[in-house]
């Protein structure tokens, strides 16, 4: 294939654009290249404006007259514009144009196989968050685990990463056929250790008990490795126990009381995927709608349920921390497959635990581990966003990535200076999640990345970001480490909506980015006041030995 083959009309001048936080932009010139929609004006003082064809999600035309129409499009970071364009044809050929480029079926023809780095790269991100490197800090705290390659060619567990850490007294041998009893083949795996307690967090998909209920001594004898003498653990199961039911009698199921005597089960419910596009959609409707009136506004908001997946979220990954820290109890958690809630949940409960996790490294590394290496399906949940058409979705298309980034914001907004980083932050992940000139978050999973060879034919995002120049953005200006747990409320009222990313086009943001860029220039001169307090300080100490050594002053006699 050829880019200049869907592009029937690659230049069109004098357009008008209509795009939110800017007046209105007239005599502009559209030019379309294979990766990049581009609108520029004749006058300097206008910005040129790029958008990636993958931010795209969908393109709504409208003729007008006999002398054009209107393009209308919509992004996956909830953006819109509007373009009027001269000449019906040519509003027909952008409009085909775009909804080919912005579904491109090769990934291979994506703009990270195209973009080349125009900074020096300071650390290769592609080697940044090696399991190694991250089994080796576990290795600082305990030797009950080790790190296994039993899926070092990808065929134990198409989803899981070559490296996985589990319990040092169970072989691969019965790794493997504890794969073959769980969905998928993902076998319990370490998601996080808690070094006060010995406690930690599994991670895994449903067993595969069936109508029959299926045993597997080997299964148990890995799971209950976990459990320290006279403890007894939980079982976290992200599905309503009617579902679970369902799945055993499909094929699945969950653990069994009989067989783990010393595990409880727990249910607590988070949707299932395709339930939660459609309350993105409903909110993202509602968002756009500036014209609405409070109550049908409020009404629009609460009948989306959005904030109540968050809650659901919110409950489970603190019962999970609330197992690990106040009671010492291990933890495993799973749903159906293990790619989406369990993930989610397991991710989560971190953030609250570790305050490593609330670090710009430690989130990112949260990030690569628990989703990216873990098998989260990026390019199939991030294909489509809220406003692409109802008819294009399938089950495949789920916001589970940015319900994690929004549950990780509401404990941001009630722990403000617990985070080393900001909300910009979590929304610069959102977006290169969905659309990127990097490739970090392409692919469903490390097999898929290693065949296409990601890592010598991409940039790292991560090689991007933590240039100390981007990096500086990032940062929280009230940040103050903090070694304890953070427990977030969910009551109704301790939770928002996120208005940093859901109405950043509709409400004007730059009385915030002026109060951030305040906060950020007040720290400043702070570290600088305190610099020179200290150097101060020293030079005073030198000054008053040589004051003593000369004879200048006596010393000081203690009483």
């Amino acid at each position: 294939m050829e880019f200049a083959d869907l592009i029937k009309t690659p230049k069109i001048d004098n357009v008008l654009l209509h795009y939110p936080g800017r007046p209105l932009q007239p005599d502009g010139t559209l030019c379309i290249t294979g990766h990049h929609l581009i609108l520029s004006w004749r006058t300097a003082s206008q910005e040129e404006l790029w958008l990636l064809h993958s931010s795209i999600d969908s393109v709504e035309k409208k003729v007008t007259s006999m002398n054009g129409g209107s393009i209308t499009i919509k992004c996956k970071d909830f953006k819109t514009l509007t373009i009027d364009v001269i000449g019906v044809e040519e509003c027909n050929n952008v409009t085909h144009s775009l909804e080919c480029l912005s579904n491109l079926a090769d990934v291979s023809y994506l703009y990270p196989f195209f973009h080349h780095a125009t900074f020096d790269i300071l650390e290769d991100g592609w080697m940044a968050f090696a399991a190694e490197a991250e089994f080796a800090k576990l290795a600082n705290h305990t030797d009950e685990w080790r790190i296994t390659y039993l899926n070092k060619d990808f065929s134990v567990c198409p989803s899981y990463p070559r490296a996985v850490v589990v319990p040092k007294s169970v072989d691969d041998d019965t790794l493997a056929i504890v794969a073959t009893f769980r969905n998928g083949g993902r076998f319990p795996v370490l998601s996080y250790y808690h070094s006060d307690s010995g406690a930690c967090v599994m991670r895994c998909s449903q067993p595969l008990i069936g109508p029959n209920g299926r045993r597997c001594k080997e299964d148990e004898r890995l799971v209950n490795a976990t459990l320290s003498a006279g403890k007894r653990g939980y079982i976290v199961d992200t599905r309503p126990q009617n579902l679970a039911q369902l799945a055993k009698a499909k094929g699945g199921g969950f653990e069994l009381e009989v067989h783990y005597p010393q595990w409880r089960r727990i249910h607590k419910a988070i949707d299932r995927p395709h339930v939660l596009i459609d309350s993105l959609c409903k909110l993202v409707e509602a968002c756009s709608d500036v014209a609405v009136g409070v109550d049908k506004w409020l009404s629009r908001l609460e009948s989306s349920n959005w904030l109540s997946h968050v809650k659901d979220v919110l409950n489970c990954a603190c019962l999970v921390a609330q197992c690990v820290d106040r009671e010492g109890a291990s933890v495993v958690i799973h749903g159906n497959e293990g790619i989406d809630t369990t993930l989610l949940v397991a991710s989560l409960a971190q953030v609250i635990l570790d305050p490593d996790c609330r670090t710009v490294r430690g989130f990112e590394a949260l990030v690569e581990r628990e989703w990216l290496q873990a098998g989260h399906p990026f390019a199939f949940r991030c294909q489509r966003s809220a406003f692409s058409q109802q008819n294009s979705r399938t089950k495949n298309h789920s916001p589970i990535f940015l319900l994690f980034l929004d549950s990780v914001w509401q404990v941001y907004q009630q722990f403000p200076c617990s985070f080393e980083f900001n909300e910009h932050f979590l929304i610069m992940l959102l977006e290169h999640a969905y659309f990127s000139q990097y490739g970090t978050f392409l692919g469903n999973c490390e097999r898929e990345r290693k065949e296409l060879n990601l890592s010598m034919r991409t940039v790292s995002l991560w090689s991007f970001v933590n240039r100390p120049e981007v990096l500086q953005s990032y940062l929280n200006p009230l940040y103050e480490p903090n070694a304890s747990v953070v427990w977030p409320s969910v009551a109704p009222m301790s939770l928002n909506l996120w208005s940093g990313l859901f109405l950043r086009w509709v409400i004007d943001q730059s009385s915030y980015e002026g109060a951030l860029k305040t906060m950020m220039e007040i720290k400043e001169r702070d570290k600088e006041v305190r610099t020179r307090v200290t150097r101060l300080r020293r030079q005073l100490i030198e000054l008053e030995r040589e004051a003593l050594e000369t004879g200048l002053i006596q010393p000081i006699l203690a009483p």
